[in-house]
């Protein structure tokens, strides 16, 4: 085990070893924090998400810089949504209304499909994009560990904390932050990173409610600041 640092957190410090440690970067993809995308058809208000780009892009600034595994996760389909679950499945019911699988014209005027793989709906936005050497998964339902290969990737490099950015904070964040806490990693939400939309008709919250559910059960909560000063601190020391 490598040097161990701190970070200030909620509900307390919480330790990393920053070559155990990996950043989680989830859906920062056009559908959700872009114009054009799937929420912004949908008429709603993607500012709070367009907003973490910049804190986002700092906290990974410092992380590569410190060595950390980041990892990039993308909520998409096949584009006949073989895998989005049958016509009666849940998933299936509560995204029919988002449009998934709807053929598009994308900003860039090229032919796009809303949640569906390899196109522009899916993609990373371009200030937040992948670098050689971070790993990209493909994931279709909330959470990143289902059907998916991250669990051996991130038990392939012995990664133990994840640091978590991204949207949104009830759902993709959260679902996430579960399973990842069911097989003993240990999350770090950070909450200037992390997002909600607040759509017309329910005009509340649920990322307040969220990280506290985290904080009390499932993992710590944190501020980008903090989480930057730590690994300044890494860089630093290397």
């Amino acid at each position: 085990m490598g040097s161990r640092y701190s970070i200030t957190a909620r509900p307390e410090p919480v330790s990393f070893d920053p070559d155990r440690t990996a950043v989680m970067v989830i859906d920062m993809q056009h559908d959700f924090g872009s114009r054009g995308g799937m929420f912004h058809l949908a008429g709603l208000d993607i500012s709070p998400i367009e907003r973490l780009v910049q804190p986002i892009s700092l906290v990974l600034d410092a992380a590569r810089k410190a060595g950390l595994l980041i990892v990039y996760t993308r909520q998409e389909h096949n584009s006949d949504l073989s895998d989005a679950g049958n016509d009666d499945a849940p998933h299936r019911i509560k995204h029919r209304r988002m449009n998934i699988g709807r053929t598009v014209t994308a900003p860039d005027g090229s032919a796009s499909m809303v949640l569906v793989r390899d196109t522009w709906n899916t993609a990373i936005v371009p200030a937040l994009a992948p670098q050689p050497g971070d790993v990209v998964i493909s994931k279709h339902r909330y959470s990143a560990f289902f059907e998916t290969p991250l669990d051996a990737i991130l038990r392939a490099r012995r990664i133990g904390t994840l640091i978590f950015v991204g949207a949104t904070t009830s759902i993709c964040v959260e679902s996430t932050v579960r399973d990842a806490t069911f097989r003993d990693y240990r999350p770090i939400v950070l909450r200037d990173c992390t997002a909600e939309l607040i759509a017309a008709d329910a005009p509340r919250s649920n990322h307040e409610a969220s990280l506290l559910a985290i904080e009390r059960l499932f993992g710590w909560t944190a501020e980008s600041k903090d989480v930057i000063e730590a690994l300044l601190a890494v860089s630093a020391a290397a």
